[in-house]
């Protein structure tokens, strides 16, 4: 049984989760990403925790409880994106344990008034440019982690892939072309019911910049066949059968940006897919088209990267003859 499951038995009222079957239990807590499944577990073991050292009931919680339990998070200096998912996480484990959600009446209001009062600015990091991407590949080296750390930033930018995507391909996931690759990215953030999407990874007009050459450099050099199609590359040169982590993504691209001359501190995993973003609206792809890549489902998260890149176009200030 998974650790979800583990803290909401352990919280009184959970007797709805313990007479339900096993298998029940199991795909429900499969409901959520692996990445959001740990957020949650935090969150609800410091809920839990802060509800004990003040003699408040858990498990089902109040609005009232919930209300004071969020001030308590403001007043402590959270952010209120970060609040905003700790609701988020308490609501689940009510619903998990058959309750209804607390963030209703002065819970809901007490969140609302937060999120005024600490605005909702999301933290963003930067996108790689296209001359920056350049400026990286080239500093990858020729060795095996050369051709490894080529095809991963080269196949991530070009797809506009998540870092959990972008580990998560397998070689069976990718179909040759004459065009490039077609590639079906089978489960993401957004698609938790697996349904998936499938993303062109193109040609590009310079050899050392081509994502389908980098990635076919990779396979020969590697010689893989099926399974993960990027894996760790140890010290000896040997290529390992396991899945790259998520993690090792930003760690790379971070390394390689400091090689490269960049401030490292300034990219992370979710660069490559900014990137992509930002580089295509600001050559005039429209934005319908740009999703069909990134397979976002709301134009309002999209043009949180659309914006920066469109700053100066038909800009009002531009116009007025200054």
């Amino acid at each position: 049984m998974s650790n979800e499951l583990d803290i909401e038995l352990q919280q009184r009222g959970a007797e709805e989760l313990e007479h339900s079957s096993g298998a029940a239990l199991r795909y429900a807590v499969e409901a959520a990403a692996s990445n959001t499944k740990r957020a949650y577990r935090a969150d609800w073991a410091d809920f839990s925790a802060w509800c004990a050292e003040n003699e408040r009931q858990a498990l089902p919680a109040s609005p009232v409880v919930l209300a004071d339990y969020l001030a308590h998070l403001a007043d402590s200096g959270l952010k209120a994106s970060t609040i905003v998912r700790r609701c988020s996480g308490i609501a689940r484990a009510h619903r998990l344990a058959g309750h209804r959600s607390p963030l209703q009446g002065v819970a809901r209001e007490t969140l609302s008034g937060i999120r005024r009062t600490l605005g909702m600015s999301a933290d963003q990091v930067a996108p790689i440019t296209v001359a920056e991407l350049r400026r990286i590949v080239q500093v990858a080296g020729e060795g095996l982690h050369g051709a490894r750390d080529r095809a991963l930033l080269l196949v991530g930018f070009a797809g506009a892939l998540r870092r959990s995507e972008l580990v998560g391909i397998d070689v069976g996931d990718l179909r040759s072309t004459e065009d490039g690759y077609v590639l079906t990215v089978r489960r993401s953030k957004t698609d938790q019911e697996g349904e998936g999407r499938t993303v062109g990874i193109p040609y590009g007009s310079r050899p050392e910049t081509c994502p389908v050459r980098a990635l076919r450099r990779w396979l020969e050099r590697a010689d893989i066949a099926d399974g993960p199609l990027f894996r760790p590359v140890d010290r000896h040169g040997n290529v390992g059968e396991a899945r790259l982590s998520d993690r090792a993504v930003a760690l790379r691209i971070q390394a390689l940006a400091k090689r490269a001359g960049l401030d490292e501190s300034h990219f992370a995993g979710h660069s490559l897919r900014a990137g992509l973003v930002t580089a295509a609206a600001a050559a005039g792809v429209a934005e319908n088209d740009i999703a069909r890549t990134t397979g976002h489902r709301s134009a309002a998260s999209l043009r949180r990267y659309v914006r920066p890149a469109t700053v100066f176009d038909r800009n009002a200030a531009s116009a007025v003859g200054l």
